[in-house]
């Protein structure tokens, strides 16, 4: 598969596939781009031209040690978009990649896009703070550090089991995802595994919201443990007025995988609404 050398030398894995209106879709933490597997299937047997990509310091892409703010993150889309000279682009990205989308319409503006999707993203600010009283406490993620400093693969098991909603009476995916999952999620270095969390936690986007004066697509799950939705979607929904805010009913946060026909068909309709 290919990959672009980087500014700084570091290189993106990437896949670019089928053809017709782009679709580039960018992972969350801690998985790859695989993990649009669903969405990627049904793209491509739609028609449309689909680009994954594996952040810096996960999957396939170069493995530095630092580097994992949201400017570098940013500028690193924005290159790869650049040297694929992509236009009418739709860019979804979920959970910490709606932090990318976001920061990327800010920062290099909308001439490429035709519009945006963010699916149970963490923007537009994670993190309580004076402002944000209602946001996730330091200490939760400062927990989430010290138990990947202490087992990193214990930590992905079960971290997962709450990404998927899976409980002692619901499995609303298998196990073999699970472990494919957990695969994807050892892929990644552990600084970045580490850095990452600071990045997605402490990052205010709530500045960038005025920059989506595109169409946007906001879908997240009611029931999201791991990126609640009030803190997030229902925020987004609330700062841009013409977004297309969209919730699944008890849904966890990996609603791509458990609820994938239905994000599907979402996806589906924001791209024929955009289409010139």
């Amino acid at each position: 598969m290919p990959s672009l050398k980087l500014r700084d030398g570091n290189s993106l894995h990437y896949k670019d596939m089928g053809a017709g209106r782009p679709v580039l879709l960018v992972h969350g933490w801690p998985l790859t781009g695989d993990m649009w597997e669903y969405q990627t299937l049904a793209l491509l047997e739609a028609g449309y031209r689909v680009i994954t990509y594996d952040r810096r310091g996960f999957g396939q892409s170069s493995h530095p040690f630092g580097g994992y703010d949201y400017e570098t993150l940013t500028a690193d889309l924005a290159e790869l978009i650049d040297y694929l000279d992509l236009t009418d682009l739709t860019l979804v990205g979920f959970s910490m990649g709606g932090g990318e989308v976001t920061r990327y319409v800010s920062r290099f503006g909308t001439t490429r896009l035709a519009g945006v999707g963010l699916i149970a993203s963490v923007v537009p600010f994670l993190l309580q703070t004076d402002d944000n009283p209602d946001g996730v406490p330091v200490d939760v993620f400062a927990e989430f550090k010290a138990q990947i400093r202490r087992d990193r693969f214990h930590f992905l098991a079960e971290f997962l089991k709450g990404f998927y909603g899976v409980s002692m009476i619901r499995k609303p995916v298998s196990q073999a995802l699970i472990d494919w999952s957990f695969t994807l999620g050892i892929m990644a270095s552990p600084n970045a595994t580490l850095d990452c969390i600071d990045s997605f936690s402490r990052t205010d986007f709530r500045p960038d919201l005025v920059a989506l004066t595109l169409p946007v697509l906001v879908v997240h799950g009611t029931g999201d443990k791991t990126v609640p939705y009030e803190l997030t979607a229902k925020r987004v929904s609330e700062a841009v007025p013409h977004a297309r805010y969209v919730e699944y009913d008890s849904a966890p946060h990996g609603l791509f995988a458990t609820d994938a026909e239905a994000l599907n068909r979402d996806l589906f309709a924001f791209l024929n609404s955009t289409r010139g």
